[in-house]
């Protein structure tokens, strides 16, 4: 069965309430294996990212109880 961008978005937003936190380059890695190569990709600096489906889904699902951590390139609960 194929995962989906909501699926991932969720299983994020379940990690950050959770944990509190969640560094993108573990979600990277976490994402790549057990949901799909599909849901990362390289952006235009080089780096790799989570795909802008699944990003825009989890925004509309934390509805800002989540922010992004820039300088420690993280999300965390608020």
């Amino acid at each position: 069965m194929d995962k989906t961008s909501k699926e991932v978005a969720e299983w994020m937003v379940h990690e950050i309430r959770f944990k509190g936190i969640l560094k993108q380059e573990d979600a990277i890695v976490y994402i790549k294996s057990h949901f799909g190569e599909q849901f990362v990709y390289v952006n235009a600096n080089g780096h790799s990212s989570i795909s802008k489906e699944v990003i825009k889904l989890f925004r509309k699902m934390h509805a800002g109880t989540i922010a992004w951590e820039r300088e420690g390139f993280f999300w965390a609960s608020v």
